[in-house]
């Protein structure tokens, strides 16, 4: 019997690190030509059914413009409070690139999940789901609808 627990350690030991491993991804958001200020944007993850999940990243210091960012706002307030400690960085000006780097389950690749990226400007325009990727296994790109040009998922 002790074999038999000792067996059942060591697989238990060798098998479920495997089944909690991360894939390292780089989302490239890059914003079209316009006018004005520097674009708040925040990149978030969705679940299959559409319901937040977790923020990758929030460009934009100024807290007091996140709720301009409304596709975030609604996604996570029916969720509870928004968690975005640690994860902004600078705002992202006409026709730049940003770039997100993040770490992600495995099991959430080609399980229905998708990145979104929401986009608003100062004094201009707000995108909820300015533009969606699915989360899968291969490189994928997808259009914005508004400051966003394209946004793509690299592996």
């Amino acid at each position: 019997m002790k074999r038999l627990a000792a067996a059942l350690m060591l697989t238990t030991a060798l098998v479920v690190p495997g089944l909690a491993m991360a894939r390292d991804v780089t989302i490239q958001t890059s914003l079209v030509q316009y006018s004005g200020y520097p674009a708040f944007l925040a990149v978030y993850l969705a679940n299959p059914d559409g319901s937040y999940n977790s923020t990758l990243w929030i460009s934009g210091r100024k807290s007091r413009y996140y709720g301009d960012l409304r596709g975030l706002a609604r996604a996570a307030s029916s969720g509870g409070p928004i968690n975005i400690d640690g994860i902004t960085g600078a705002s992202v000006g006409s026709g730049e690139t940003l770039t997100v780097h993040a770490s992600l389950a495995d099991t959430l690749f080609d399980a229905g999940y998708t990145i979104h990226v929401d986009s608003a400007v100062e004094d201009g325009g707000q995108f909820a789901d300015d533009a969606v990727i699915d989360l899968t296994a291969a490189p994928a790109t997808a259009s914005g609808t508004g400051y966003v040009n394209t946004v793509s998922l690299g592996l």
